[in-house]
């Protein structure tokens, strides 16, 4: 279902055309509200909740698999060596926060305090709840680079 009196806020921040007539080609713009949205919107943070759903079950157990695994599916290449480093420096201290945390890995992966409700995500015990939480953050930066946003 699509308002074409009201547009969704995040498709006028990114130009899109009304809903009244066909486009052809859409104008490229880049602008730092984009990446305020891009960084904010919850549309996009469940989309970094899926692809670190993804990335958990279907890359392999290390780390280093794991980054490279969510490049391949965003920028449809391996990570640099740096890219790699800080991307894994990233995640690590998002993990470390997470563990002292658990109410704020519990909100970012989207699941109820225990005993209210079912667990929404990709499963898993309270054990893998940061580890969940701190992929899902590095999966926001995958999903916010430059090159994942832009089609050159």
């Amino acid at each position: 279902f699509v308002r074409r009196t009201a547009p969704y806020p995040m498709l006028t921040t990114f130009d899109a055309p009304s809903r009244e007539f066909c486009t052809v080609r859409r104008v490229r713009t880049n602008t730092p509200l984009q990446s305020l949205t891009t960084l904010n919107d919850p549309s996009f943070f469940d989309a970094a909740r899926a692809l670190a759903g993804r990335v958990l079950r279907e890359a392999g157990p290390s780390r280093e698999e794991r980054a490279d695994y969510a490049f391949r599916l965003c920028v449809a290449r391996r990570p640099g060596a740096e890219e790699r480093a800080r991307l894994l420096a990233f995640q690590g201290e998002q993990l470390e926060r997470l563990r002292r945390d658990p109410e704020a890995a519990r909100a970012i992966v989207g699941e109820p305090e225990p005993g209210k409700g079912s667990p929404a995500g990709d499963g898993g015990g309270p054990a893998d709840l940061p580890e969940r939480a701190a992929w899902t953050m590095a999966a926001n930066v995958v999903l916010n680079l430059d090159e994942t946003l832009t089609k050159e």
